[in-house]
């Protein structure tokens, strides 16, 4: 199994529209980060985002993804579901409703963003089959079980997963220790890291290396970083032994 970082930027993605900082001018691709999401490709053949944002299409084309069998959506805000329209050559190809995993929360903001899409069935329309889960659930897909983890982005209860030995988590500002249990084990981490001020909603790099010192993974990747946390190359020169800076179209092999 490996999981792809589609983009590992924040809401804004990184240049930020008339930003003329060090990191937003940067000539270095690795300092161009598109809206946080992944794609997980499973031992089966089977393929699952994480998010689909409002570079869905981009981060497609740019992984080269023929297929894709289901999306599991974090949470509501615009730069993890605005994307869910470019599902349609999906469906195409397949045939079939995109199976979208969301809290029950999520899937009535969905159905109101894309009104359109559960209303009267028109040919051409994307379609989507939401299903619901929460953080006791377990998703199977083939056979792989996906399970999810219960965070707080802020005071607003979203998902993260665990898939195995791999734990994908963005936009987290804290845990409860009932749900930090699910964590036990894990070898890899990928873990959002927003920059190095303090955040209502988010950690920053302080808080997210204190989290993967309590988890001790064996390697932990840093995604959802705005342009104040810095160029690509100095940032890496700050982190600890096994913590590695992401970046889009990163790989990583699990």
């Amino acid at each position: 199994m490996k999981i792809t970082l589609l983009g590992t930027g924040t809401s804004q993605g990184v240049p930020i529209i008339g930003c003329d900082c060090r990191v937003c001018a940067s000539s270095d691709p690795r300092d161009q980060r598109l809206r946080t999401a992944a794609l997980l490709h499973l031992d089966d053949g089977a393929q699952v985002a994480i998010d689909a944002g409002p570079d869905f299409r981009q981060q497609m084309l740019r992984a080269n993804v023929k297929r894709l069998d289901a999306i599991l959506l974090t949470h509501e805000h615009n730069d993890h579901v605005i994307g869910l329209d470019d599902i349609r050559p999906f469906n195409y190809t397949s045939r079939r409703a995109m199976q979208v995993y969301a809290q029950s929360r999520v899937a009535i903001e969905v159905r109101k963003r894309f009104e359109y899409v559960f209303a009267e069935p028109i040919p051409g329309l994307p379609r989507v089959d939401l299903l619901p889960i929460d953080a006791d659930s377990i998703v199977e897909i083939g056979a792989t079980k996906i399970e999810a983890i219960g965070i707080i982005h802020g005071r607003l209860p979203i998902l993260g997963f665990r898939i195995g030995d791999l734990a994908y988590i963005t936009d987290m500002k804290t845990i409860e220790d009932s749900e930090k249990e699910k964590l036990k084990g894990i070898r890899t981490l990928i873990v959002n890291a927003l920059h190095h001020d303090e955040h209502p909603t988010h950690m920053n790099l302080k808080e997210a290396l204190a989290f993967i010192e309590d988890i001790a993974p064996e390697r932990a990747y840093l995604t959802h970083m705005s342009h104040l946390m810095g160029r690509y190359d100095e940032v890496t020169e700050m982190l600890p032994a096994g913590v590695i800076l992401g970046m889009d179209g990163m790989e990583i092999f699990i």
